[in-house]
C-alpha cells in the first residue's frame, strides 16, 4: 500500500513537472516575463529534487517489501519441514528406549495380552434365567439375572407348570434360578423345576381323558412328519434329516419312528447328554397347549420317574415305538449329531 502510494504521488509530480516544462517553453521568449519565469525554474527544479527524493524512498519500500516476502518464503519453507523433525524426534526416541529395555518389553506384553484375550463366556452355555460372568479367577460362571425388567403388557405373560400367571417369562426363570441356587430370595423350594406350560395368563383347559392320551403319540407323529416334510420342502432341513424324510415318505412306520427321532435330537441342545429337560421340551409344549390339551399329561407320562428329564428310552416308550426303533434310537440320534 505504500508503494502504491508514493507512485501516485510520483505521477502527479511528474504530471506538474511536464505542465511547468511546457510553461517555461512558451514563456522563455517573453523578456517581461523573466522574473516569473526564474521563479518557475526555481520551482522546476524543487519538483526535480522531490521526484528524485521519491524514487529512492520507492525504491527503499520495494527493497523492503521484497525483503519481507524472501523472510515469508523462508518462514514456509522452514515451517514445512516441522513434520519432518518427527521422524527425527522419532529415530531419538528408539535410542531413549534401548537405554531402559525394561519399559520397553512391558508395553507389547500388555498389547498382546489384550489382543489374544478371548472371552470365556463365549463358549459358555447359560440356561434360561441365567447370565454368563467372569469370575475373579477369569472363569466363566453362570449366575442368576439380577433384576428384570418390569412388564406391563399382558401379552408377555406367562403360565407355569404350577398353574400361576408370571408377568415375563424372564421372572418365572429368575425365580427357578434362585431356588435351585438356595438363595434366600427364593419365593418356594418347588419353584426350583419352574417352566413355562404355555404363553398367556393361566386358564382352565379341559382334562385330557384316557382315550385322548392313548391316540396322542399318533397325532404328534403325523404332526412332527408334516412338519418335516415341509421343512424337507423348503430344504430348510440337513442333508440327513432330508435323506430319512424322503426315505420314510412311502413307509408309514418310518414316518412315525424317524419323525419322532428327527424331534427328540432337534430338542436335545443344551447340553447333549441323551435327556431333555422341561425347559428344552419348550418349543412343542408351550406353542401347543391351548390347542392340543393332552399335550402337558402325555409330556409328564414321558417322565414316570419325575427327575424332571426325560432319557431317549422314556421317550421312545411313551411314542409308543417298538422294541426294535428303541434299542437303536439312541445311535441314530447319535448318527445325526456326528454329521
Amino acid at each position: 500500500m505504500k508503494t502504491w502510494s508514493l507512485v501516485l504521488v510520483l505521477l502527479a509530480i511528474s504530471f506538474a513537472t511536464v505542465i511547468a516544462k511546457e510553461t517555461h517553453h512558451k514563456k522563455a521568449h517573453s523578456d517581461p516575463q523573466k522574473k516569473h519565469i526564474a521563479e518557475i525554474e526555481e520551482k522546476l527544479e524543487q519538483l526535480l529534487e522531490l521526484e528524485a527524493e521519491l524514487k529512492s524512498e520507492i525504491a527503499e519500500v520495494v527493497e523492503d517489501e521484497g525483503a519481507s516476502d524472501e523472510e515469508n518464503e523462508i518462514v514456509e519453507e522452514d515451517q514445512e519441514p516441522l513434520e519432518e523433525e518427527n521422524p527425527e524426534e522419532e529415530e531419538e526416541n528408539p535410542e531413549e528406549e534401548e537405554a531402559n529395555p525394561g519399559d520397553e518389553e512391558e508395553y507389547p506384553e500388555e498389547e498382546d495380552a489384550n489382543e489374544f484375550f478371548i472371552d470365556p463366556c463365549l463358549d459358555t452355555y447359560c440356561g434360561a434365567g441365567r447370565l454368563c460372568a467372569v469370575n475373579d479367577a477369569g472363569e466363566a460362571e453362570c449366575r442368576c439375572i439380577n433384576a428384570c425388567d418390569q412388564e406391563t403388557d399382558p401379552r408377555r405373560r406367562v403360565c407355569s407348570n404350577h398353574n400361576e400367571t408370571w408377568m415375563s417369562d424372564c421372572e418365572l426363570y429368575r425365580q427357578r434360578c434362585l431356588c435351585q441356587e438356595e438363595d434366600d430370595s427364593c419365593l418356594k423350594p418347588e419353584y426350583s423345576h419352574s417352566h413355562i406350560d404355555y404363553y398367556g395368563e393361566c386358564q382352565a383347559l379341559p382334562e385330557c381323558d384316557e382315550s385322548e392320551l392313548e391316540d396322542f403319540p399318533r397325532r404328534m407323529s403325523e404332526w412332527l412328519f408334516n412338519i418335516m416334510r415341509d421343512m424337507a420342502d423348503r430344504e430348510t432341513l440337513s442333508d440327513h434329516y432330508i435323506r430319512l424324510e424322503r426315505e420314510a415318505e412311502d413307509d408309514a412306520k418310518k414316518q412315525w419312528t424317524y419323525a419322532v427321532v428327527w424331534k427328540w435330537c432337534e430338542l436335545d441342545t443344551h447340553p447333549k447328554d441323551s435327556a431333555v429337560s422341561r425347559h428344552e421340551l419348550f418349543p412343542i409344549r408351550a406353542p401347543l397347549v391351548t390347542l392340543e390339551h393332552c399335550i402337558s399329561t402325555f409330556l409328564d407320562s414321558c417322565d414316570p420317574n419325575d427327575d424332571h428329564l426325560i432319557t431317549l428310552k422314556e421317550w421312545g416308550t411313551c411314542t409308543k415305538l417298538s422294541e426294535e426303533d428303541l434299542e437303536k434310537l439312541e445311535d441314530m440320534c447319535e448318527d445325526i449329531r456326528n454329521e
